[in-house]
């Protein structure tokens, strides 16, 4: 099963994630199956860049989103 999910990225005391398509079963850190955008919380305001049309495609095809990732979506419709 394919999640939408985040992958930290970035160093020590600086997070920033990138929004991700993969499988459920392995580990965040695994191999992806595409990536569809970024979120840089250390900004203010947060920083959300991604494609909502790709994250949309990809959840009618059955993956499912993290619970964060449907709060990113939903906050910036």
């Amino acid at each position: 099963m394919l999640k939408i999910r985040l992958r930290r990225v970035g160093g020590t005391n600086a997070p920033a994630y990138r929004i991700v398509v993969s499988d459920s079963r392995r580990t965040p850190t695994a191999k992806i199956v595409e990536e569809l955008g970024h979120f840089d919380p250390t900004k203010n305001p947060p920083i959300v860049s991604f494609d909502r049309d790709k994250a949309k495609a990809w959840i009618a095809k059955g993956a499912t989103a993290s619970q964060t990732v449907k709060r990113l979506i939903a906050r910036k419709a």
